[in-house]
């Protein structure tokens, strides 16, 4: 059974002890190695070199190759490594565990029995804890990742069903939620997900005075989370219910004490302050109860608890608004949020050097297919050759003159590219080359690997694939029969390339 290791990383010094531990336990020539690993360097900007082992690579063990992802978060690095990955299996690991010395062996075990109808794998969790004292607050939350469903520190997946779904969402910036996110989609769209018997050790790292604070930023993905699966998404995912409600009610009446003495004045005002003061003395005073009560009573212990449960209650408050405003009308997760069509034969009529907007007619179920991308909020762009400019048979300004004559048929275009070189000028945006996809994707603000490319001869989507787009192919009666064998994907409309698109499906 094939499958690619797929590691993200910031650079943290624990990525050479999580790759030594899984090189250490490959044995040598048992079939079960994995084909490649890829670490995938997700630091917005090249930095120090990562921390990769130092020794010869083991014989014949696996190749370790190393891509970016451009700092745009786990759930964007998890996806590059595995669009980059050529196996029928692609296992996640985090950059801060530790795999057992039979941990390949197992995973290879785990993934060859299971039948088709399954589509993911995890591994078992163990978070070592100090066995000289109790647990601190930071160590227990650490260690409820044993008992998480689906969680990435150890998750298998079929390629096929990561492209199927559109991979792991991209919205979730932090290593939080976007793993419960794609195990749900998973299972909405009928793939099985099973527990396997391989194991890892996953090590409490260190984490200063605010962490818990910090963590308060997943009441923002929580709300992605609702907004996508709704309202039952805790029970499906395995998770308990949260303390939201109560940090909602301390935060309001710490704010009532606090605000209503300076906005009004009298004996009724100052009572109901003085109440409203209890309100929040009390409920912050059994938080801090409850995190002290299970810890060690050491006096550093007992302050952070302490100091950090007057402030989890508004920042878990804020975070919760901040996503309430930032993932308003959040549909689920399907793909490229762009789409960039080609122009001639795939949103109109192909007329050879056209310089009349008399001319232009559209292809059928073209205003049809751009409607039903705006009413999803996908921003709509097209890239163009038109050599009849280096050619000299029309101007620069015919082109905007057709352009503009295209938008009052198909309606507004969020960005439009087109090439007035011919093929022997050597430019960098005639396609099949990247130029007019990388410009387009530029200034809508997205990257090249959030677009989808939609034509109907093999330079549209040769362009999607150097660009690192995705690409479909719409035969016309131009398309070569060579193109549409080489295409990746291929759709018989515009109708139906645009499904693809928003279902997140991939097809032949």
């Amino acid at each position: 059974m094939s499958h690619t290791v797929v590691i993200p990383t910031i650079g943290r010094e624990s990525l050479r002890v999580t790759l030594d531990a899984l090189l250490a336990g490959l044995g040598g020539g048992n079939g079960r190695a994995p084909h490649e690993i890829i670490v995938v360097d997700d630091r917005p900007a090249p930095g120090a070199p990562l921390p990769l082992p130092s020794g010869a690579p083991q014989s014949p063990g696996p190749e370790i190759r190393v891509i970016r992802s451009g700092g745009r978060g786990p759930a964007a690095a998890r996806n590059a490594g595995w669009r980059a990955a050529t196996t029928e299996w692609v296992a996640f690991l985090d950059d801060d565990v530790v795999p057992g010395h039979g941990w390949a062996a197992g995973l290879a075990a785990d993934l060859a029995e299971l039948p088709p109808e399954v589509g993911g794998s995890q591994g078992r969790v163990t978070v070592p804890l100090p066995g000289d004292r109790r647990p601190t607050d930071w160590e227990r939350n650490t260690a409820a990742l044993a008992d998480a469903d689906w969680i990435t520190a150890d998750m298998a997946y079929r390629r096929g069903v990561l492209a199927e779904l559109g991979g792991f969402d991209e919205r979730f910036r932090r290593a939080y939620r976007e793993d419960a996110d794609l195990a749900l989609r998973a299972m909405d769209a009928g793939h099985g997900l099973v527990l396997g018997e391989r194991r890892l050790t996953h090590p409490v790292r260190p984490a200063g005075f605010w962490a818990s604070v910090r963590a308060q930023a997943g009441n923002a993905d929580d709300v992605l989370m609702w907004r996508v699966h709704g309202g039952s998404w805790r029970t499906r995912a395995g998770e308990a219910r949260g303390l939201l409600r109560r940090h909602v009610l301390t935060t309001a009446a710490g704010l009532l004490a606090a605000v209503l003495p300076a906005a009004l004045h009298g004996r009724r005002c100052a009572a109901t302050a003085l109440v409203a003061g209890g309100v929040w003395g009390a409920l912050t005073a059994r938080f801090a109860y409850e995190r002290i009560r299970p810890g060690p009573p050491a006096p550093g212990e007992v302050t952070k608890m302490v100091v950090t449960s007057a402030v989890i209650p508004p920042a878990a408050v804020w975070h919760r608004l901040r996503g309430l405003a930032a993932h308003r009308g959040a549909r689920p997760w399907g793909g490229p949020w762009v789409v960039l069509f080609d122009r001639d034969d795939t949103l109109i009529r192909d007329v050879p050097y056209n310089g009349n907007p008399a001319r232009v007619r559209p292809m059928p179920g073209a205003r049809r297919a751009l409607d039903r991308l705006r009413r999803h909020g996908v921003r709509i762009g097209v890239v163009s050759n038109q050599s009849g400019v280096a050619k000299g048979h029309i101007t620069a300004g015919d082109v905007r003159r057709v352009n503009a004559r295209v938008e009052e048929l198909l309606g507004r275009v969020d960005v439009w590219e087109f090439c007035p070189h011919d093929g022997g000028d050597g430019c960098e945006c005639r396609k099949p080359r990247p130029g007019m996809i990388e410009r387009a994707a530029r200034r809508l603000g997205a990257l090249p690997s959030d677009c989808a490319v939609i034509g109907d001869v093999g330079g549209d989507v040769e362009a999607a694939a150097a660009a690192g787009a995705r690409g479909i192919l719409v035969p016309t009666g131009r398309t070569r029969a060579a193109e549409i064998t080489r295409a990746a994907e291929t759709a018989p409309t515009l109708r139906a390339a645009v499904d693809l698109v928003l279902g997140g499906r991939r097809r032949r």
